[in-house]
This record gives C-alpha cells, structure tokens and sequence, in this order.
C-alpha cells in the first residue's frame, strides 16, 4: 500500500505543518503576559468562530478521522451510529453546560464545583477526577499515534513507532510549555481547517464516483461487505445476544454524556469573553463537527463500496487503514501521482490532528494539576511557586507519562482507552457539575461521593472487563479474571456516580449555603460577576 513517493510526500507535508506550528508557537511566546489568564485562557481574546473551530480541532480526533469511517467499512449501520453518538453528545453541551461553566469559573471544572463549596477536598478530587480523564484520551491519542504514523508511514519495526510516539510527546510539551492557551488554540484552527479541506475533497470524490447517486453507493456497499442487506441494518455489530446490546446502550450513554465532562472541551469555554460568546461557539463547532460526522458516513460507505469490507479488514484488523486506502483508489490507484497525492494529504491531515488533540489534552491536564491539585496541596511554610510555572513542569511530566505508557500499549487495541477517558468524564465529571450547578441542596460531601463514586467503579469495571482479560482480543489475553460482562461500564459507572452524589448529600451534616448558591445561581445565569 505504501510506497517510497506516498512516504517522502507525507513526510513533506507533515514537516511543513510542523514548522508553521512552532512558528505560530514562537510567535505567541515572544507576546505573552506570564499570567494564568493568559496561560490556561489564552487572555479570553478569541471571538466565537475562532473558538468554534478551536473546540471542532479539539475534539475531531484521529479516532473519529479514522476510526469511525473504518468502523462504518467494517460493520454498515451499527459503526455509522458512532458517528451520531458524537454529534448528539453537543446538544448536552450547548443546553446544559457551555454558558453557565463559563459564567461560573476561571479556567477548570473544579473552578466551578468550588465556587459554592469547601474549597480543597472538591478541588483534589476534581483535579483527580480530570487528570484520570485526560490521561487515559492521551494515551490513546499516543497509541494511535505511533500505530497508525507507522502505519502510514510504512514503518512496521519498534523503531518507527518509538520515534513516533516520542516526536508527538515532545512537540506537544513545546506547544503547551511555550504558548499555552493561545498558541495551542491556533494549532487548533489551523488543524480544523485541514481536516475540514481533506473530508470535503474526499468526499466530493466519492460522490462523484458515483454520480451522486447515494443510493448507488449504498448498495454498491452492501454487495462488497459480505453482508448483504445485512450491512445497511441495524444488528452487524451489537446484534445477538442481550450483551451486546447493553454494551452499546453502555457505550452510547458514555458517548452522548461523556463530551459535557471532558476537560479539555470545558477548557475552551474560558477562552472567550462571554458567555454569550460561549454558546455561539457551540453553535459554530456544530455546525463543523456536523458536517464532519455526515461526510465519515460517505467515506466509510465509499471506502466499503470501492475497497471492499474483505481488503479494509486485511489491511488492519480495526479499519483503521479504511480512509488511506480510499484515498489511493480515488486518486487514481497505487502507484499513480493522484495517489500519491491524496494518500499523503490523508497521512498528513492524520498527523496534524493527533498533534492538536495531544495539545489540548496536555494543556487541560497541567492546568487542573496546577489549579486544583497543587493550589489545594501546598503548604503555607514551603516555596511558592507560581501556578504557571508549575503548569509547564506539570506539562513535561505528562508529556513524559505519556510517552512512557504509549510505548508500554504500543501494540494493544486502544479503542477502549477512549471509551473508558469518556465514561470516566460521565461517571466523575458530569454528575457533580450539574449538581453544582442546578441542585440548591447540594453540599461539600454529595461533591466528592459523586467524584470518587463515578471514577471508582468506572476503572475497576473496565479492568474486570473482557476488554483486559478473558478472551483472545483481551489487552491480557493468557489470563481470566474477567466479573463484569460489558466492555464499557458507562450504564452502571454514570448512574453510580449521580447516586453517590445525591446519597452524600442526603446524609451529609453540613447545611447547604443558600447565600453562595443564590449567588452562584445568579452569576451562572446573568454573567454578573464572571471573569
């Protein structure tokens, strides 16, 4: 599939993203402040379109450039539901929690959480609440770094995918260390911009292939999955027995809430000067993100129309390869100059976005270290540092971990490492932010039960899982210690997580402060007083 053009190509357009990027990067580190506003918010200068693209740059990560479309090559109707899982969970976003999180913090989650509680138990376990979260969408972004770079790249040996993985950790730590918010929101922009470019082409290509006919396509797809009319139905993938359909009911609810408690998408809220801006930028990021997840629909259905789901699948067992090889047959086929030139487009475009998204995700994550975890955990009689300065290191540590931990799974299926980041953001993230911010009686207690209620059981669930072990596609497939069916715990983790917070608020001493949450309540609505 991959040739020594389709390589020196890819390498060649991936240099020059690199280079625009850290120009951007030095250009923003010789303007900037030194402030925490200007660190984790970017100075809040950006308008909400700049914004919106930012948040769709931020959250169209390889997995869903990639994934996605080989899920839908793969398995029809049932992978094509991923696509709506993730465009649905915006909606939450937009109606519950993109304004008043803006109103009612500075830079974090737990900014929010803190504002009407006792300040350092909610913090430490926000902050570890959104370390976890953003640890684990950062290993899978390592992972699929250096598998799928490799991949594109030609390289199959160790050594490719350990450069890999170590070049995309050190760039992002010079992105997040140098430029914070700013520089990282412009990588962004630029990143959005290219991904929208590369699925716009693609699939104009397809569908003129087929004369615009979807139905054609359709068809054409079916006749080339093996399935039949099986494949434009639902059941191909999470049909049988009653397992498989509470694990994508699992898998759905982690999805569909997961979004409105992902750190690095809270982030972005601060970045803007209102909280009117903030919802115009959900408005705008749905509209991109929209678009986006209806063209991964043409393209995995053109990928199993053109390649057919039987070549997809001997290519890479995940359809990860899905859109590289559309990308070759639309341009002419192997070996030709059209070829060429998309599949490296393609390859290029797959760079850029695992660099972006690792960039928001490290920015989240040192800020919530050094916000909450260490804000709340230093003592009075020691050296104080400043919190930026404790958000760079932090930045390297993470960089470092990820590094470390992408290189330890480099050869383990990391699909469920995104699914666990998202039921761990719905189980831990979700349920004490909308107490927080809807429930009068909720206390400091409900706040950390519903944390460490949600956060708990979601890890442990997975690790007793059949995704770690059990059976022959299992992370530790020569061992048994499999309790718990679902490969996702989102149906039981996320209703855990809202009990644990409603029964610590029901048994909890401390009586609610009406005062601060009346005034919480009226700058979440009004903006009065926000930041």
């Amino acid at each position: 599939m991959v040739t020594g053009d389709h390589q020196t190509l890819a390498l060649v357009l991936f240099s020059v993203f690199v280079a625009v990027t850290l120009a951007i990067t030095t250009w923003v580190s010789r303007d900037r402040h030194g402030s925490a506003e200007e660190f984790y918010a970017g100075g809040r200068l950006f308008s909400p379109m700049e914004n919106g693209f930012a948040i769709a740059g931020d959250y169209m990560s390889a997995a869903s450039f990639l994934g996605i479309s080989g899920l839908i090559a793969l398995y029809g109707y049932d992978g094509m539901l991923y696509s709506v899982g993730f465009l649905v969970a915006w909606l939450v976003v937009l109606l519950l929690v993109a304004e008043l999180v803006r109103n009612c913090g500075r830079f974090t989650l737990a900014d929010v959480v803190a504002a009407r509680m006792a300040e350092r138990p909610v913090r430490i376990a926000a902050g570890t609440s959104s370390v976890a979260v953003s640890v684990l969408y950062l290993v899978a972004q390592m992972v699929g770094a250096g598998s799928l770079v490799a991949l594109l790249l030609g390289g199959t040996g160790e050594a490719a995918r350990t450069w890999t993985v170590v070049g995309v950790g050190a760039l992002m730590v010079i992105y997040v260390s140098l430029g914070g918010m700013r520089a990282t929101t412009w990588i962004q922009i630029v990143k959005a911009v290219l991904l929208m470019a590369g699925t716009v082409a693609l699939t104009v290509l397809v569908l003129v292939r087929f004369h615009g006919d979807v139905n054609s396509l359709l068809n054409t797809a079916a006749e080339r999955s093996g399935h039949g009319s099986a494949f434009l139905g639902p059941g191909l993938k999470y049909g049988g027995d009653w397992t498989a359909r509470l694990d994508f009911i699992s898998l759905g609810l982690a999805l569909v809430l997961g979004t409105a408690g992902l750190p690095h998408i809270l982030s972005r809220f601060y970045t803007v000067p209102t909280a009117r801006a903030a919802r115009r930028s959900v408005v705008w990021s749905i509209g991109l993100i929209g678009g986006f997840y209806l063209m991964t629909i043409v393209l995995g259905f053109g990928a199993a129309a053109l390649i057919g789901s039987a070549e997809v699948r001997a290519s890479n067992a995940s359809g990860n390869t899905a859109v590289p090889l559309l990308a070759l047959d639309l341009g002419g086929g192997a070996g030709s100059t059209g070829g060429t030139v998309l599949f490296a487009v393609v390859a290029a475009v797959a760079f850029a976005t695992i660099l972006a998204v690792v960039a928001g995700i490290t920015l989240a994550s040192s800020a919530s270290v050094a916000h909450d975890l260490y804000a709340s955990l230093r003592r009075p009689d020691r050296k104080q540092y400043s919190e930026v300065a404790v958000a760079r290191v932090a930045a390297a540590v993470i960089g470092a971990v990820a590094i470390g931990l992408g290189l330890l799974a480099s050869d383990l299926n990391v699909a469920f490492l995104v699914g666990l980041a998202f039921a761990v953001a719905a189980s831990a993230n979700l349920p004490v932010l909308l107490y927080s911010l809807f429930w009068r009686r909720f206390t400091t207690r409900g706040a950390v039960w519903s944390v460490y209620g949600g956060l708990v059981p979601a890890v442990l669930l997975v690790l007793f899982s059949p995704v770690v072990s059990g059976g022959p596609e299992a992370l530790f497939p020569g061992v048994d210690f499999q309790l718990f069916p679902l490969q996702n715990p989102g149906v039981v983790s996320i209703p855990l997580g809202f009990l644990a917070g409603w029964l610590g608020t029901v048994t909890s001493a401390e009586p609610p402060d009406e005062a601060r949450h009346a005034e919480t309540e009226v700058r979440a609505l009004t903006g009065a007083g926000a930041v």
